[in-house]
């Protein structure tokens, strides 16, 4: 087993979901006993005004006997959500979509 700091923790897997202008990570860590237990974070840049821009995190920590009653929690939820508003992906737009310009004729600029 390797010597940890009081805060540090074995990385021993990562998986980034980018979800517009949020991102999420999953990581699975070891404790110092050995035992693998999962963060999830959800990170999202904030830009306040007059300041410098910072990522704003929130972190939930789970473990392995809290799993099951996790997922099963998540996947009613998500199956609740999907009765009463169904997923239509042609509904929902990319972020890239959302941010588009309309059509300037610079000509028009000059009168």
């Amino acid at each position: 087993m390797e010597d940890y700091t009081k805060n540090e923790r074995k990385d021993i897997f990562s998986q980034s979901v980018r979800a517009g202008k949020r991102t999420y990570f999953f990581d699975v860590k070891e404790t110092r006993n050995g035992e693998y237990y999962l963060t999830l974070t959800e990170s999202k840049k904030q830009f306040p005004e007059g300041k410098q821009p910072y990522f704003e995190k929130h972190k939930i920590f789970l473990y392995k006997e809290d799993f099951t009653k996790f997922a099963d929690a998540f996947k009613e939820s998500i199956s609740f959500i999907e009765s009463k508003q169904p997923y239509h992906p042609e509904e929902i737009k990319d972020e890239h979509e959302t941010n588009s310009f309309s059509n300037i004729n610079f000509d028009d600029l000059e009168k």
